[in-house]
């Protein structure tokens, strides 16, 4: 089997194959809510939420997670849920509108997490904590749900307050950290780690 290295990795594996995917399909999704075709845009970004659970997933199961495939899909990660929000704007805006200041106060912490990353480390905050796992999920389900079927209230207001938890949790994790790593599981597991080493000293 082909294998291609980057910084001693295998980066040639179907995780960030799906995740190179996302990005490619990116502009035609875009093509397709600038041009008002809802159809095929919500085909579209349905294939990319679910190959966004998958490759996690597989990912995890098989041993597969790299440095580079954490941020591959980070930024596949950005511009799906980038074109999903504008979608959303576009052929939703009647169901979002009276709820969407909850959601305006979760981009504000997504963004601060991602200004955090650049100013401390120049790098895409490929983390992968538990808390952002599931709220990408729970993010995913909520438009797969809205684009395929309708708006429902109580699935919205529990993908995005999970969202703003995970992210402050996000944000806190990048201060206390000295790179980004993979690996990382949550602010609990990261305060346990280092005070075992401050207790070692």
């Amino acid at each position: 089997m082909l294998k291609v290295f980057v910084k001693g990795e295998n980066i040639l594996n179907v995780p960030n194959l799906l995740s190179l995917y996302r990005l490619l399909v990116f502009p035609v999704i875009l093509f397709m809510v600038i041009t008002n075709r809802e159809h095929w845009f919500v085909i579209l970004i349905c294939i990319s939420l679910v190959s966004d659970i998958l490759d996690g997933n597989i990912a995890r199961i098989f041993k597969l997670q790299t440095n580079f495939g954490a941020a591959l899909d980070n930024l596949a990660d950005i511009l799906t849920i980038a074109v999903a929000l504008y979608g959303m704007f576009v052929f939703k805006w009647t169901e979002i509108e009276p709820h969407v200041w909850f959601l305006y106060i979760f981009l504000g912490i997504f963004l601060i997490s991602y200004l955090i990353a650049f100013i401390r480390f120049q790098k895409i905050p490929g983390l992968h904590l538990y808390g952002a796992v599931i709220a990408g999920y729970l993010q995913g389900i909520f438009l797969f749900v809205l684009f395929a079927f309708d708006f429902y209230a109580w699935l919205f207001y529990l993908s995005v307050g999970w969202g703003i938890l995970a992210y402050v949790e996000k944000c806190l994790v990048l201060l206390q950290l000295n790179d980004i790593r993979i690996g990382v599981k949550g602010l609990y597991w990261l305060l346990k780690t280092n005070k075992q080493k401050e207790n070692r000293l």
